[in-house]
Formats: C-alpha cells, sequence, structure tokens
C-alpha cells in the first residue's frame, strides 16, 4: 500500500469519484481540481481528512490545500483515480466552463498581466531603490541632500538602474501584445515587433506629447497620421495585441499551410500596425486618460475618502472574483498620465490587512498544529503580496477576520488617500511595498500600515467572542 493510497481513495470518494472529475493538476501546495458537477464534493468531510489542510473554489477550481507533500499525493491520486496528467494550462481552460461571460473577460484580462507581473514587481522596487537614493535629502553634513548629490557611484547608479526601469515601463506595451499573442497561441515574435512599433524612438514619446508645440506625422498626401509613441500605455496595447492575435487566427484558416510561413505574418502584421496606429492608437488613448482622469479625479475630490474606504473595503472581495486584475491596468494608466498612483498604495494596505487578521487567528488557535501549518506561511506570504492563501486557507474559512480585514484596510485606505499618499510604480503588494511609495509621503504610510496591521488584529480578537464568532466555531464544530 502506498504511503497516500488510503487517503486518495477517500478523498475520489468525497470528490464524487472519477466521472466528476474534468481535469486535475496541482500547484505548490495545493491540488486543483475542475469538476463536471461542483455539489457532489463534500467540502465539510474532505477538510475533515488527516491530510487536508482546507479547501475553497476560485477561478471554476475547487482547491484542496495538501502543503509541501503534495506533489506525492497527486501522484498517487491520480494512479488511484485514473486520471491523466494535466497541464495547468488545460486546467484553465476546463475551469472557464464553469465561468459566467463577465467571470471569463475578467480570466482573459488575468492571463495578460499575470505573465507581465514578475518584471512590473522588479520594476517597483528599482524606482522605489532610485526613490531612496535619489529623492529623499536626509544625508550629507547639513541632513539636506539626496545620496545622489554627495556621492558619483550613487548618482551613477541611479541612471544605470532607469535602463531596467524604463525598459520595463515605458516599453511595457511590448510586453502586453507579447502577452496577449502567447495567450491566443499566435506567433509571439509579431506580437514583440508590433509592441516595438508602438514604441519607436521615430514617434514623439507619449510624455512629450502635451508639451510638444507641434506633433510630427506621416504624410500619405491624401492623408496624415500623427506620429505618437504610445509609451506605458496599457489600452492601445491591448486593442492592437488582439487585433494581430485575431487577423492571424482568420487568415490561418483559409491560407494554405504551403505558403503560410510568408503571407500569414505580413497580411497579420501589417495591417495590425496600421490600424494600431491610425485608429486603436487615439482611441486607446482616449479611453485610458478618461478612466485614469475619473478615478484620480475620485481620489482627490472631496469626496476621495469615501471612494478611498468603499474601494479599501471591497478590495479584498474583488481578489475573490477575479476583478483585482483589472486595477493593474488602471495602476499603469495612472503612472503614465500622472506620474504615480494613489490606488496602488491601497491595494497593499488591503494585503497587509488580510495577513494581519490571520496573525490574529494564528495567536487566538496556537495549539491547534494542523491549522497553523497553514495560517503561518499563508500570513508571511500574505504581507509579502500573496492573499490567497490567507483568504481562502484561512480568512474566508471563519468568516469574521476576513470581514475584520476588510474594515481595517477600509480605515487605512482611507487614511493614505486623505494623506495624499502616493506610489512611483506598482511594487511588492504587502511591506515591502513602502519601497515604491514617494518619499515624500512615507511617513503617512507607515501610518496607514500600522493602522492595516493593528485593526484587524484587534477586531478578529474581538469578533472572535462575538456571537457572529461563537457562531462559526459551532458551525467549524471548534
Amino acid at each position: 500500500m502506498g504511503q497516500y493510497e488510503q487517503a486518495s481513495k477517500e478523498l475520489l470518494e468525497l470528490i464524487g469519484g472519477s466521472e466528476n472529475i474534468n481535469v486535475v493538476t496541482h500547484c505548490a501546495t495545493r491540488m486543483r481540481f475542475v469538476l463536471n458537477d461542483t455539489g457532489k464534493a463534500d467540502a465539510k468531510a474532505i477538510e475533515d481528512m488527516a491530510i487536508v489542510k482546507g479547501t475553497f473554489t476560485n477561478a471554476g477550481q475547487f482547491q484542496i490545500i495538501i502543503g509541501n507533500e503534495v506533489s506525492k499525493f497527486y501522484n498517487e491520486f491520480t494512479k488511484i483515480a485514473g486520471v491523466d496528467d494535466t497541464s495547468k494550462d488545460d486546467a484553465k481552460v476546463a475551469a472557464k466552463q464553469n465561468l459566467n461571460p463577465l467571470q471569463r473577460l475578467i480570466s482573459n484580462l488575468a492571463e495578460i498581466f499575470t505573465p507581465l507581473i514578475p518584471a512590473l514587481v522588479v520594476g517597483g522596487l528599482i524606482l522605489g531603490f532610485r526613490n531612496i537614493i535619489g529623492e529623499i535629502p536626509n544625508f550629507g553634513p547639513n541632513g539636506d541632500q539626496a545620496l545622489v548629490e554627495l556621492s558619483q557611484f550613487w548618482s551613477g547608479a541611479n541612471h544605470f538602474l532607469w535602463l531596467i526601469g524604463e525598459a520595463i515601463f515605458h516599453f511595457l506595451p511590448v510586453g502586453i501584445v507579447w502577452s496577449i499573442t502567447r495567450k491566443m497561441g499566435t506567433t509571439q515574435i509579431l506580437g514583440i515587433v508590433l509592441g516595438l512599433t508602438l514604441v519607436s524612438p521615430q514617434l514623439l514619446n507619449a510624455y512629450g506629447v502635451a508639451g510638444a508645440e507641434e506633433i510630427p506625422f506621416w504624410d500619405f498626401g491624401f492623408a496624415q497620421v500623427d506620429m505618437i509613441g504610445y509609451q506605458a500605455q496599457v489600452i492601445p496595447a491591448i486593442l492592437a495585441g488582439f487585433v494581430l492575435a485575431y487577423l492571424e487566427i482568420w487568415l490561418r484558416k483559409f491560407i494554405p499551410n504551403v505558403i503560410s510561413m510568408i503571407f500569414v505574418p505580413f497580411f497579420a502584421l501589417l495591417p495590425a500596425v496600421i490600424i494600431a496606429h491610425v485608429v486603436l492608437g487615439p482611441i486607446g488613448w482616449t479611453i485610458g486618460d478618461w478612466i485614469s482622469t475619473v478615478v484620480y479625479n475620485g481620489l482627490t475630490s472631496g469626496f476621495g475618502w469615501l471612494f478611498a474606504s468603499v474601494f479599501g473595503f471591497l478590495y479584498a472581495p474583488l481578489v475573490i472574483t477575479g476583478l483585482h486584475h483589472m486595477t493593474n491596468a488602471i495602476d499603469l494608466q495612472l503612472m503614465s498620465q500622472f506620474d504615480g498612483t494613489m490606488l496602488w498604495p491601497m491595494i497593499a494596505l488591503s494585503n497587509i490587512a488580510q495577513g494581519s487578521a490571520v496573525v490574529a487567528i494564528i495567536f487566538l488557535h496556537k495549539k491547534d498544529e494542523k491549522e497553523q501549518q497553514v495560517s503561518i506561511p499563508a500570513a508571511i506570504s500574505c504581507y509579502l503580496g500573496v492573499t490567497e492563501p490567507a483568504m481562502f486557507g484561512i480568512n474566508l474559512k471563519y468568516g469574521f477576520p476576513f470581514l475584520a480585514a476588510m474594515i481595517g484596510s477600509a480605515i487605512a485606505g482611507t487614511v493614505s488617500v486623505a494623506s495624499g499618499v502616493m506610489a512611483n510604480s506598482i511594487g511588492v503588494g504587502g511591506i515591502p511595498g513602502f519601497l515604491s511609495i514617494q518619499a515624500a509621503h512615507w511617513l503617512m504610510f507607515f501610518v496607514a500600515m500600522a493602522i492595516a496591521i493593528a485593526v484587524p488584529i484587534i477586531l478578529t480578537m474581538v469578533l472572535a467572542k462575538s456571537p457572529m464568532g461563537k457562531k462559526t466555531y459551532e458551525r467549524l464544530g471548534k
């Protein structure tokens, strides 16, 4: 008998049998199921299994937290269940069958930005470090100079690091169009080329358009097209990327394979570049400006505190639905138009608040060794910007910690916005996020961060002893 044979048989029965499994895969700690009928899975009984540390459903997938031994368990389970090994991409495709049209749209948006997140985080950290050495005038004999003014080394490092920052943020359209072609299964190098045409040095830099006395143009005799670049622009790149992808997919339907290598790339790329600069670029720019202006005005108006409190309160539920991925595009648009974003600091504070609620649960349940195998790693990852283990593994399970975190996030977000806290860029969405905050706003961000830590911890402990907490413990049999 294998190490996990009995547990695998038990799980197979509780999940609804092999016939109820459409797709199964795993990640670092979790089994991910796409079930034909989620109602057949007995989540309560599954959570009572010794090897299981929690369950949750997200993005159409029923996920079971196993822990570090998940790969061994997965191998044994698939043999007993008689299901084939499946890739994560196949699992995502199958999971979309369980999503409504809005959820599918958000899932597609997430798949575009997810491959870009590592670069965006690196860029945020680099801009944060440049922030420290170039913007904080607290050094020197009189404490009124930045490091770049005192040292040629730091001055050179500041200029050198912008090489990476510029590549990530100014040339972001290249990454976006590439990611779309990757997602759509079309020719990725064509996506890279199209992205490069949006940020070519030939064009007037997007950051210089507002102050330009004269905009250069291509003169075709019968028409003129402005030579405007789309550095850091999100929506023009998304629109252009989908046009290219769908053109290529359409062309491959009727162009014979013998000549497809020549004609498909040509008749896909050339029209896509023309459409991008003549039609989609200006339209996307206008839409992006409209969205970022509405958000910025909402945050800086007399009702900014209300906007902040609502966003801070609702951001965590947005993560559950997947709608939070839309904030990436808005943040990047705000950075492009206003040289910073007030939205991202609230996201970092929300993540910190969720982690803090888990810290309270760790303290309240310090004798529950099984739960601490989930809660302690979840709190750490949450403070480093990854919230799903904390929210799905602990906070949503009990309910009241999730509410406490939402309230703490709302208060912290309100303080952040009321104080005008602005980030240079997207960064690590947790405690290290202060590196992305503009130097002038560090103090108030630390105040907001303290609120995001203290309020959820205190509220979680209070609610645990309230009627809400007592009912929760009764429901969970604790």
